[in-house]
C-alpha cells in the first residue's frame, strides 16, 4: 500500500493528479482496505470471561477478591463469579490439578449458523448443549472456547 500512496503523491506532485482526485484515491485505497476481509475468520472483540477449575474453590477465590479487588458477583456451593469491569472471572470447585476450564469470546456480528458452519468447514467438535446465543467448541490445540455476541451476559454455568 506504502508504494501506491507513494505514487499517488508523485502524480499530485507532478500535476497528473488534482487535489480532490488525489483525496477520493486515497480514500478509496483506505476504506477498501479496511473493508476488505483479509481472511473469512471471526472478529473477536471482547473477552466476555475465563473460568479455571481449582481444588480449593474459597482459597482461590478469596486471593482474587483480596488481591486485585475482584468483587463476588454470584456464587453458588461450587462455583464463584468475580467481576472484572464489564467482564467475570469464573472459579469452579474441581479436583487436582488447578486448570483452565474455557475461554469466553464476545464476536462481532455475532451469526450462531455463520460461525457453526465456520467451524464445521475446520473440522472443529462443537460441545453439545449449546444455543443460538452462546456455545462452545474445541479449538485445534484441545482448548475449550466459547462463542457468542459481545454483549452476552450469561454465566459460567451455560
Amino acid at each position: 500500500m506504502q508504494l501506491i500512496i507513494e505514487k499517488l503523491l508523485n502524480d499530485f506532485e507532478r500535476g497528473t493528479l488534482n487535489r480532490r482526485q488525489l483525496a477520493a484515491s486515497l480514500t478509496l485505497l483506505v476504506t477498501g482496505a479496511e473493508a476488505a476481509p483479509k481472511d473469512a475468520g471471526l472478529k473477536a472483540v471482547t473477552i466476555n470471561h475465563v473460568t479455571v477449575r481449582v481444588p480449593n474453590l474459597q482459597k482461590t477465590s478469596q486471593f482474587y477478591q483480596e488481591f486485585f479487588g475482584m468483587p463476588l458477583k454470584q456464587h453458588s456451593e461450587k462455583t464463584h463469579i468475580l467481576g472484572v469491569g464489564k467482564s467475570f472471572f469464573g472459579v469452579e470447585q474441581k479436583g487436582t490439578p488447578a486448570e483452565l476450564d474455557h475461554i469466553d469470546f464476545g464476536i462481532a456480528g455475532f451469526d450462531a449458523d455463520a460461525v457453526l458452519a465456520k467451524l464445521k468447514a475446520r473440522n472443529l467438535k462443537v460441545e453439545e448443549g449449546g444455543t443460538k446465543e452462546s456455545f462452545k467448541f474445541w479449538d485445534p490445540d484441545g482448548f475449550l472456547i466459547q462463542l457468542n455476541g459481545p454483549e452476552y451476559e450469561g454465566h459460567v454455568g451455560k
